[in-house]
């Protein structure tokens, strides 16, 4: 069994599948621009690099095109309005919540999602209450990979980072975890890019399917 008094997640890819209303955004965004429209597929990777990385697949430009930051405004705009339509936590993800609320081990979100939106698609899923702590990229002054995010998380649940374990579906999310001391579990369910090998990462688990992350967590 693996020892932790503490367990936090990556937001994006990890504790939610957010991708669906991502991806909606971007395709009501490129047919106002008289664009076709992207598959899922195509944009689920995109997700794990922000809006930036959204506007890349979407539209082939990066931050330093004139057009990036209205664009971007735009995007997210849209998908502000429509943050939680499709939304959902990943399954298998609330029992796991559940089983730490009943055991009393205090559970939370470590993210570079902003607050602005992370705050408003917890609040309309119902989590917001729920999670002990929720630190966001605009809460810290350097994001993941540095583990800042993380010291400040387990500050916030009065557990030290070593008795804390951080789940994430990206290298950067490991790489702040171990900098913090914490143990690490890589989420093979999330937007994880073909040329990624989570075996490269480094993380002390890796759990292929949501579903078995409580075996991992409480039957192991």
């Amino acid at each position: 069994m693996i020892n932790f008094k503490a367990l936090l997640f990556d937001l994006d890819g990890t504790l939610l599948d957010t991708a669906p209303d991502f991806i909606s955004a971007l395709n009501i965004q490129l047919a106002r621009y008289g664009r076709r429209p992207l598959s899922g597929d195509s944009v689920r990777v995109a997700v794990t690099n922000g809006s930036a990385g959204l506007i890349q697949a979407g539209f082939g430009i990066g931050d330093d095109h004139p057009d990036f930051e209205t664009i971007r405004s735009e995007y997210l705009a849209l998908y502000f309005d429509n943050i939680a339509v499709k939304t959902s936590l990943f399954a298998g993800i609330d029992t796991v919540l559940e089983n730490c609320e009943r055991t009393h081990i205090p559970w939370g979100i470590v993210t570079n999602k902003p607050w602005k939106y992370s705050c408003a698609v917890l609040q309309q899923l119902g989590l917001l209450q729920r999670s002990g702590a929720v630190v966001c990229s605009d809460h810290v002054k350097q994001p993941k990979p540095h583990p800042e995010a993380m010291f400040l998380a387990a500050k916030q649940l009065s557990v030290p980072p070593d008795d804390c374990l951080y789940i994430g579906d990206h290298r950067r999310d490991i790489d702040a975890g171990a900098a913090a001391g914490m143990t690490t579990v890589a989420a093979g369910w999330g937007y994880i890019a073909e040329s990624e090998n989570i075996n490269d990462w480094g993380a002390d688990h890796i759990v292929a399917q949501p579903q078995q992350l409580h075996k991992l967590l409480f039957n192991h």
